[in-house]
């Protein structure tokens, strides 16, 4: 069941003519396949025509690889990550890139144990003989390539449906159990003799099945991030994407993106060819990463400059690399609506080819249509907000565990995140949006109702303060001390819950490592599994029998700066999700004088991160103030000299050589002493020392 409706249902209302077309152009992609990669010539197939990475012979077409990857969408997608999952290729570097089983050999040997298993496996399909599939070990490493291959040389046999995930869904789905960790390929099986037994299915041919399956029923997530990105500098490319369906973006240095395993893969790369900008490599290598990984449904907004919207458009394909271009060689195939155009009445901080749109700014944006000469629209949206991806995972985390910990450097959002997953709880996501003023309201009175509570863990909190025990009576009237029994937060709140068993009711702990967790859980730690809500314990200190009801959520936070995950008691690892809250330069996407904050902000990070861990690195709350990147010099001294600097010397322990490795000539190499200077030179300081490509201390 999906939003109300079944399997039977959805089959009775899908119209299969509509689908006609694309059946027949999906027939002309297999029959390409079938022409080119015949079945009896695999045994003697060159690898030059099979792996990706590599130059072609003339007139051979397009690899193997490529065709199965980029050629055949009609066929069902394997796109989206690297090119690990076609089991080798010719990285960029020159090297060939193995899977595990055939790591250490050379590459022909490789491909002859490669080509030898998927001959195998064809022949295994031929004869109907399917287990033998599974225990051909090198095949598992690319296990989608390997299904779309099966399902276009045996479509009787396969599903085009190929990802592990939304196989064990469908399945489920059936009403069939998908095992874990079966290769995808025996899970399509698996599914095909569901859609069989089924007799809204009969006389449905695979392609139909799947078309159904994703458009009723889709697993992927709905919540995506939503992406601007700049068509060339001042948009000087956009008539050419807008007439071509594509949106481009540079970097063709690096190659074919879908050769990069990895956003340190693709550092590296660009640190070779850009070593001055190296500090802001990282962030640049995992949106050149989302770049490519765009799925088709994904929204974008193209625009020239900080305050001129070119269009929106919807992904319509996958990632393609053009070498035969003179520049700009990455593609997206795009859909444009140009009628959302327009002026804005407010600069965006879109200093950068790639930034994150707000959802409800994209509400907004889209929500009208301007004419030439108008500004954005400020009318009341009466459409549902799109939950920004982070909350989703949130909601998501919460749904699959019951309590999740938001963990990572101090200054990253995470108390933020966690009352935004409350406010979306709460039936209030269109406030996600909403400025710092009204949004602290927003919370203020979220948290004075009785669905939601917020505490702060602390040393001396315990399990009398979360559960029960007996407290000085503040109503007695008699003489000497007067003691009883009190019920503590948590057990007040899920007291609530149980008597509202339609309505979540969520605990936001902040700072919950500072706590003495096995003390305040005491055995509730047991009933927070969410297969044991409603199990009844008796609480040791009243006798009382309680239990806590299946719609409470926990939400904690944790800066890994003062503690660990690691040094978390066991038992409660095992009962939250853990969710990582990083650094995030879109946030603070500006400048202040010449220096550019979010280039500063990565290298500062990148140098914090070589130095002592990841862990320690700054969140991007220290360089903002009201919700906006700072923006004046008096700020920026403010807040690198009151809040930056401490904070690093904490880190430091007082080594005044560590902390000059992390901030160079801001600072006095023998004493560790901040350098004095105005506001208006230290902007400029900060941008010799971080983004002019100038290498720190010791690099």
């Amino acid at each position: 069941m999906t939003d109300g409706v079944d399997v039977r249902t959805a089959a009775g209302e899908f119209d299969r003519g509509a689908v006609a077309e694309v059946e027949s152009a999906a027939e002309d992609e297999r029959e390409q396949v079938l022409s080119r990669f015949p079945l009896e010539q695999w045994a003697e197939l060159p690898l030059e025509r099979y792996a990706l990475g590599q130059a072609t012979p003339p007139g051979s077409g397009s690899t193997y690889c490529r065709l199965m990857e980029f050629g055949t969408p009609r066929l069902g997608s394997i796109k989206g990550g690297s090119a690990a999952k076609h089991i080798m290729y010719h990285h960029v570097s020159g090297e060939w890139r193995l899977a595990a089983p055939l790591r250490g050999m050379e590459p022909q040997d490789a491909w002859a144990e490669l080509r030898g298993q998927f001959v195998q496996a064809f022949d295994a399909a031929a004869a109907e003989d399917f287990e033998a599939i599974d225990d051909l070990e090198v095949l598992r490493f690319g296990p989608t390539l390997v299904t779309k291959s099966l399902a276009t040389y045996f479509p009787q046999h396969f599903l085009p449906i190929y990802a592990g995930e939304h196989l064990r869904r469908f399945v489920t789905l059936l009403g069939g159990s998908a095992q874990g960790d079966a290769p995808a390929w025996r899970n399509n099986r698996r599914l095909l003799e569901l859609v069989r037994s089924r007799a809204e299915f009969e006389g449905w041919s695979g392609r139909e099945v799947m078309h159904l399956l994703y458009a009723r029923f889709d697993p992927r997530p709905r919540q995506r991030t939503i992406w601007k990105i700049a068509p060339g500098e001042r948009g000087r490319l956009w008539d050419e994407c807008r007439e071509d369906g594509v949106i481009r973006v540079g970097w063709e240095e690096v190659g074919d993106l879908g050769l990069y395993q990895s956003d340190t893969d693709l550092k590296q790369a660009l640190d070779a060819h850009w070593p001055r900008k190296s500090g802001g490599s990282l962030a640049l290598a995992r949106r050149l990463l989302a770049f490519r990984d765009l799925e088709e449904g994904d929204r974008i907004v193209a625009n020239r400059g900080m305050d001129e919207v070119l269009a929106t458009g919807t992904v319509s394909g996958s990632y393609r690399f053009a070498p035969d271009r003179p520049e700009y060689q990455h593609a997206v195939p795009v859909d444009w609506d140009v009628s959302h155009a327009q002026k804005l009445a407010e600069p965006r901080q879109w200093r950068s080819t790639f930034a994150k749109v707000d959802p409800a700014f994209f509400a907004r944006l889209t929500a009208h249509q301007p004419g030439p000469d108008a500004h954005t629209n400020h009318a009341p949206q009466t459409t549902p907000v799109a939950l920004p991806e982070d909350v989703q995972d949130v909601l998501d985390a919460l749904k699959r565990k019951g309590q999740v910990i938001l963990h990572g450097p101090p200054g990253t959002g995470k108390t933020r995140l966690a009352l935004g997953a409350a406010l979306a709880l709460a039936d209030r996501a269109a406030l996600l949006g909403a400025g710092p003023g009204q949004r602290a309201e927003a919370h203020a009175e979220m948290l004075s109702g009785d669905r939601i509570r917020m505490v702060t863990f602390h040393p001396s909190y315990g399990y009398e303060d979360f559960v029960e025990g007996f407290k000085p009576d503040l109503s007695a009237t008699g003489p000497g001390l007067t003691l009883a029994l009190t019920d503590g937060l948590f057990h007040t709140l899920c007291g609530r819950a149980a008597a509202h068993p339609d309505e979540t009711f969520l605990l936001v702990v902040d700072e919950i490592n500072r706590g003495d967790l096995p003390r305040i859980f005491g055995e509730l730690i047991t009933l927070l599994e969410l297969d044991k809500r409603n199990l009844p314990v008796a609480l040791p200190v009243s006798k009382r029998r309680f239990s806590v009801p299946p719609n409470v959520r926990i939400i904690g936070t944790m800066n890994t700066a003062d503690r660990s995950i690691s040094h978390l008691d066991a038992a409660v690892r095992r009962r939250f999700a853990f969710l990582h809250v990083g650094p995030d330069s879109d946030a603070v996407s500006g400048t202040v004088g010449p220096l550019d904050l979010a280039a500063f902000f990565d290298a500062l990070n990148t140098r914090i991160t070589h130095h002592l861990d990841a862990d320690h690195q700054i969140g991007h709350a220290y360089l903002m103030r009201d919700g906006e990147p700072i923006a004046a010099e008096e700020d920026l001294a403010a807040a690198f000299h009151h809040e930056v600097i401490p904070l690093l010397e904490d880190y430091c322990l007082g080594r005044a050589d560590l902390l000059h490795r992390i901030l160079g000539d801001l600072v006095d190499a023998d004493t560790g002493r901040p350098v004095t200077m105005s506001p208006q030179d230290l902007a400029d300081a900060l941008a010799t020392e971080f983004t002019s490509g100038t290498p720190g201390p010791d690099a």
